[in-house]
């Protein structure tokens, strides 16, 4: 199966070289290529992936999709769009951008020497950064690998020293098409890469919201690499609320210098299928990472989460809070690792996850790991997996609540926990919604939200 996806692959490779999108970064491609080729799509019996079967994304035959405005509803973006932020918004179909969607009014007001651009657009302007990201980026994975061969656009955002970007940044990704009747036409692929580039004392808000058309099926598989300089503050937000059908696989690297904090915010709610890696490097003293996450699963889905944390210097902190609400037939998978080098003395790391299991056939596999070795460290690590308190239901009906109000108060009480750490209201508030909207008395949730 792995070899006939390669070869499917390639195939739609020799179509896309072709293509003006193509010239650039053509050895990194060749690079990804031979990757492909040498290593093949995990499976079951690869150990990162053994609680993950990516078969259905590799026996379709997807293809890249094809940007069109015309096809895609206003509404759906305008849904997507957070309008009292104020943002600097980049919209892309299918993996191009889309000027006629985008809204970059506030765009005139980004500090002297910073960029906030769609990649094929603007790199001839940013060559140089642009040629030290790519040439230094490893593969590491089958999809890593597509990614980079397929590269077509995505979003290059880079703050100077000492600048700040007020307004956040939101950086929309909508897969799909509104024409599936036409039952000949194969599913949409994208490849979207992202870079986000920090100097020193530098600051910025980023949000990336993945979503499509709905019931399309397509795959959407990101890469955003962020690199942040001494001193850089970064507020990191990823909304994953894909279409009930389609296919996600989501990397992200964080590299980060002396004194810089980056907040992340993992948020899965939508997909069939969906994994997202988290990779951050703690390269010099003072660098402080915190990881929030939150999932939620009904029907069928899956959704994997794996995070790793790397503490290379000492006096480095990492703070890593996951949270899931699984129901149905779903399944889950958090795999958190964080590793203390030899050098990394008085470093502080923290980590938890803590499930919450709604239907009997409901499942989740969690690991968190800890490799230290160093011996002058602050560390924890924890899971649980369970159901709902039945003390905290009874005392709920003790006060007129009917039962299912009552699990449906607690459920959104536990995911509560990760939202009340976003620092922007709207994001918040359409989050507590989201998740209001899959409970049940979702009118009473909705009132108790205000």
């Amino acid at each position: 199966m792995t070899e006939a996806a390669v070869n499917h692959y390639l195939a739609e490779y020799d179509r896309f070289r072709d293509t003006l999108a193509a010239t650039w970064p053509t050895q990194r491609r060749t690079d990804a290529l031979e990757y492909l080729k040498t290593h093949g799509f995990p499976t079951r019996r690869t150990e990162q992936w053994k609680y993950t079967d990516v078969s259905p994304i590799t026996r379709r035959k997807f293809t890249l999709g094809k940007h069109s405005a015309a096809r895609i509803d206003d509404a759906l973006v305008e849904k997507l769009r957070f309008s009292r932020l104020n943002c600097h918004e980049l919209v892309f179909i299918n993996g191009s951008f889309c000027a006629e969607l985008s809204r970059n009014l506030s765009l005139p007001r980004l500090p002297v020497g910073a960029a906030v651009c769609a990649l094929q657009s603007e790199r001839d302007g940013n060559a140089e950064l642009l040629e030290r990201y790519f040439g230094n980026e490893y593969i590491g994975h089958a999809f890593t690998a597509l990614n980079t061969a397929f590269l077509n656009d995505g979003v290059l955002v880079h703050v100077p020293d000492g600048m700040e970007i007020a307004a956040p940044i939101h950086i929309i990704h909508l897969g799909g098409r509104e024409d599936e009747t036409q039952p000949s036409q194969s599913s949409t692929m994208s490849h979207p890469r992202n870079l986000i580039a920090l100097g020193r004392q530098a600051g910025a808000s980023i949000i990336e919201t993945y979503a499509g058309v709905p019931d399309s099926e397509y795959f959407t598989n990101s890469h955003t690499s962020i690199l942040t300089q001494a001193g850089a503050r970064l507020d990191y937000y990823k909304i994953q609320q894909e279409s009930a059908r389609a296919y996600h696989i989501g990397k992200t690297r964080i590299s980060q210098q002396a004194d810089s904090r980056v907040d992340c915010h993992a948020l899965s709610l939508g997909g069939k299928l969906a994994r997202w890696d988290i990779d951050v490097e703690l390269n010099e003293p003072g660098a402080e990472i915190n990881l929030n996450g939150l999932y939620l699963t009904s029907n069928r889905q899956h959704v994997d989460n794996h995070t790793l944390v790397e503490h290379k210097q000492p006096h480095t902190t990492s703070n890593e809070h996951y949270r899931g609400i699984m129901n149905g037939r779903s399944q889950a998978v958090f795999n958190g690792k964080v590793i203390v080098h030899e050098q990394a003395q008085k470093t502080e790391a923290h980590q938890s996850n803590a499930n919450l299991l709604l239907s009997a056939d409901a499942e989740v596999d969690t690991k968190p790991e800890l490799e230290i070795y160093a011996d002058d460290v602050k560390c924890s690590h924890g899971a649980t997996v369970g159901r709902l308190d039945e003390n905290m239901l009874f005392y709920l009906r003790s006060r007129a609540l009917d039962e299912d109000t009552a699990r449906s108060l607690l459920t959104y009480a536990f995911a509560d926990e990760i939202i009340r750490d976003i620092k922007f209201p709207e994001i918040r508030e359409r989050l507590e919604h989201s998740i209001a909207g899959e409970l049940p008395d979702t009118d009473l949730i909705e009132e108790f939200i205000q």
